[in-house]
């Protein structure tokens, strides 16, 4: 394998040597690969290799605590949710300081129309533990909508969820909006409203061995990151880059960017991720003598 090239899918690619990155193939994740394509992690001595993981936060975390990958891109609600029931790993890095912005989607074909709607219905989710599952518990929790009794369907992907709410077999799904744009625009998708989260969209988690064993590579390629990300931020030509790369409508793009806010440093909000796990536990998504947030970040 040529050093410093993406990968798709692949969780049982690992060279030794090679630090293994799991992310979603998502536009907010350009940055590493514009690190890897223009060479800097390879110019640095490192062979960062970027697995595109289409299951979202939930395969990731089981990526992580089989060490099939070495660092992950997560959500922050996936990610405290798992390392708090026993995932191993730790948060090394904000990556998105912005919240991200959920689309609520259904079928174009439905009768549905409104948001209010979709209460008792069945809600499309990659797998549990992932950010649709977790984000369409608390859009219903802050509707005042009872929790316990919601109906998921299993879906896998984006892809899974295209493919269930067309053939009827789901009717709800939660996902980045400026993702789904496109299936908005076509016609296939119908936005019925947004759901921000109220924390960081993504940290940047690693095993505790790349934290233990090889934490020099990882402060570097951390650094190396956040150069590629403060370039990308400066960038006049990111929408368009971003635009023609994801096949998403440059004026979304715009709109998308202009909300945007990567994290070019190593300051851990610990505040945000202490909200997160006092949500996580009022939904009784964890539960349970749980881990301190100390305990679940390491700073670089």
């Amino acid at each position: 394998m040529a050093r410093g090239m993406s990968i798709d899918n692949s969780p049982n690619r690992k060279n030794r040597g090679s630090i293994v990155v799991a992310g979603v193939p998502e536009h907010f994740n350009l940055p590493w690969h514009l690190a890897i394509e223009s060479g800097q992690f390879e110019n640095s001595g490192l062979d960062v290799v970027f697995d595109e993981v289409h299951g979202g936060t939930g395969e990731m975390t089981e990526r992580l605590g089989k060490s099939d990958c070495d660092v992950a891109v997560v959500l922050s609600e996936g990610c405290v949710a798992a390392l708090l029931n026993g995932v191993p790993g730790r948060i090394v890095k904000t990556y998105v300081d912005s919240p991200l912005l959920w689309g609520i989607h259904v079928s174009a074909q439905s009768n549905i129309t409104l948001p209010q709607q979709i209460q008792n219905l069945r809600y499309a989710i990659s797998r549990p533990g992932s950010g649709s599952h977790l984000m369409s518990i608390v859009d219903a929790a802050e509707r005042d909508w009872p929790t316990e009794s919601m109906e998921f369907v299993e879906v896998g992907s984006l892809k899974g969820a295209r493919s269930a709410l067309g053939k009827n077999e789901a009717d709800v799904f939660l996902w980045e909006r400026f993702t789904t744009s496109p299936l908005v625009q076509s016609g296939e998708f119908r936005r019925l409203a947004d759901r921000a989260a109220n924390w960081p969209a993504f940290v940047i988690c690693a095993t505790e061995e790349m934290v233990q064993q090889r934490s020099a590579e990882l402060r570097l390629m951390l650094e190396i990151l956040n150069s590629a990300c403060l370039e990308l931020m400066q960038s006049a030509d990111a929408c368009e880059i971003i635009a023609k790369r994801y096949n998403i409508e440059i004026d979304a793009v715009r709109d998308w960017f202009k909300i945007t806010r990567w994290n070019t440093g190593f300051d851990l909000n610990r505040s945000s991720f202490e909200s997160v796990k006092q949500y996580l536990g009022r939904l009784g998504i964890v539960s349970g003598n749980l881990k301190s947030i100390d305990e679940l970040c390491c700073e670089f």
